[in-house]
């Protein structure tokens, strides 16, 4: 696994206590983990955004919100008193995001590689 941020990075950027008590090891080890499931563009030096990225996340892994159950948002609910009656409709692959992962995303955008979806292929 290629370690994008380090305890020492997160410490430098967001200053003492951000891990509030949780495991700064772990939470640093949940943010590279996270980090390397985008396929980024190549460079010769880190970007301080890949870094910086890497510290909110290892905030938001600490807070126990990175990789967190999340449920899914309502599109439609129906109650009825008569007979006792309740319906809950559920949006197709709706996932809350927090602010702070906006933020993350925002900060990755220019550097992640798009995925095109035209291959060449070599005839032998």
């Amino acid at each position: 696994m290629i370690e994008y941020v380090t305890v020492s990075d997160v410490d430098t950027i967001l200053g003492a206590g951000w891990e509030d008590g949780a495991d700064k090891d772990a939470a640093v080890y949940q943010a590279n983990a996270y980090l390397n499931t985008y396929r980024f563009k190549s460079w010769e030096t880190q970007p301080e955004a890949v870094t910086h990225a890497g510290a909110v996340l290892a905030k938001e892994s600490a807070a126990g919100s990175l990789y967190a159950d999340s449920s899914a948002a309502v599109k439609r609910k129906k109650v009825k008193a008569s007979t006792v009656e309740t319906e809950t409709e559920f949006q197709d692959g709706a996932v809350p995001q927090s602010g702070a992962m906006k933020f993350v995303d925002s900060l990755l955008a220019p550097w992640v590689a798009k995925r095109s979806s035209v291959q060449i292929l070599k005839r032998l």
